[in-house]
């Protein structure tokens, strides 16, 4: 596969560097295709490296996009701006993730003496990418929010879509509510 925005980046780093990453038009419409969205208008990272202990990288900065998505109601086309923090550890080649901690930054693996900067910025843009673009005057037809006027649409009463089994996970709530 060849990457839509690469940008290689030999590891090593000794010493903190700042590097700017910006996609140009054709990059832009590459990523694009990748995402299967309308448009990538601008992609610009900001990033600072820094070297940390054991020959992992520290990478932070900002992503910034401007991207065009479809609306999930009415299929029209948003404009939506990305504003992103990057706060990511670039592992060395060999060194697997293993922190399983959800607040800390996330780990890149490398392998070989480099680092894809814009497969990182690529993969952190397809994160942040809102899943429900929605225009602002966007509004639910009536025939469909009908069926939605009384709250969330419930499952038929009787139905147990559990796999045949396995207990369902759900049947202790069930006898408590029903107490």
């Amino acid at each position: 596969m060849i990457p839509e925005f690469p940008r290689p980046y030999r590891l090593g780093l000794t010493a903190p560097r700042s590097v700017t990453l910006r996609a140009n038009a054709a990059e832009c419409a590459a990523l694009a295709t990748r995402f299967a969205i309308p448009g990538v208008e601008r992609l610009e990272a900001t990033v600072t490296l820094m070297p940390e202990s054991g020959g992992v990288i520290r990478l932070k900065g900002r992503l910034e996009a401007d991207v065009i998505q479809e609306c999930v109601v009415t299929l029209e086309p948003v404009a939506q701006h990305v504003d992103s923090p990057l706060d990511l550890r670039i592992l060395p080649p060999g060194t697997p993730a293993t922190d399983d901690d959800p607040d800390s930054p996330d780990e890149i693996e490398t392998h070989g003496d480099s680092v894809d900067l814009g497969e990182v910025v690529a993969e952190q843009l397809a994160l942040a990418l809102d899943p429900w673009p929605r225009a602002p005057d966007a509004a639910i037809p009536p025939e469909l929010a009908a069926e939605s006027e009384d709250g969330p649409l419930e499952p038929e009463a009787g139905i147990d879509d559990t796999p045949a089994g396995r207990p369902n996970p759900f049947a202790a709530l069930s006898r408590l509510k029903r107490n």
